[in-house]
């Protein structure tokens, strides 16, 4: 059996993913090879983020691996908060701060298009292949729902079900938070890219 590790301390990531790859693959945590350090992610990039701590795992512990890095990308702000998402309020990394920073930095502004961007990084063999998930959307002016996490609760993906006729009725689009994790995971950013990761595992493993 081959082994590959998901640089996450994340049980709930890991066991979902391990349903949707092959029996042949192992899916192990940063716990289960002894890695309880902080991982640096010091790239300008999200794309670099995710390599740093792919091959953080494979140079140190010498085993294949793979990581990821999401962030969000508003079009009014230049990219903003981009890959700062989970620390642009501060370094605490406090979800209520960021939304509220966003929301103060958008108020008055009508284009409200946002996009989140997910990367997977997988190292193997000291080879790496990143895949891609991106879902476009639009701001909202005030939180809505409970559910998710980070800027869930006022981004509102343009292919929410439903959106269409909400379009056409000029109502509200319904956000990520709202969604209960069955939907989110049909059309969000993340689960496009670990599909594509797990049909290239598929493929060569």
């Amino acid at each position: 059996m081959i082994k590959i590790v998901f640089a996450t301390a994340n049980k709930n990531k890991i066991s979902e993913i391990q349903k949707m790859i092959p029996d042949t693959i192992q899916l192990l945590g940063l716990k289960d090879i002894g890695c309880v350090e902080e991982i640096p992610e010091t790239s300008p990039t999200i794309e670099g983020n995710a390599s740093q701590k792919s091959f953080y795992v494979y140079n140190k512990y010498h085993i294949n691996c793979f990581s990821d890095d999401t962030g969000l990308e508003v079009e009014a702000l230049a990219g903003r908060p981009g890959v700062l998402s989970a620390r642009y309020a501060g370094e605490n990394k406090n979800a209520e701060d960021n939304i509220n920073k966003i929301l103060l930095e958008m108020d008055g502004i009508t284009n409200r298009n946002a996009r989140f961007k997910t990367i997977i990084s997988l190292v193997i063999d000291g080879v790496e292949m990143q895949f891609e998930g991106i879902i476009n959307g639009v701001l909202l002016t005030e939180k809505y729902g409970t559910n998710g996490f980070g800027y869930d609760s006022i981004f509102a993906p343009a292919l929410a079900a439903g959106d269409e006729q909400n379009q056409n009725n000029n109502l509200r689009r319904k956000t990520f938070a709202e969604m209960d994790i069955a939907e989110k995971n049909i059309i969000s950013h993340r689960a496009f890219a670990v599909n594509k990761l797990v049909e290239y595992l598929h493929h060569s493993c």
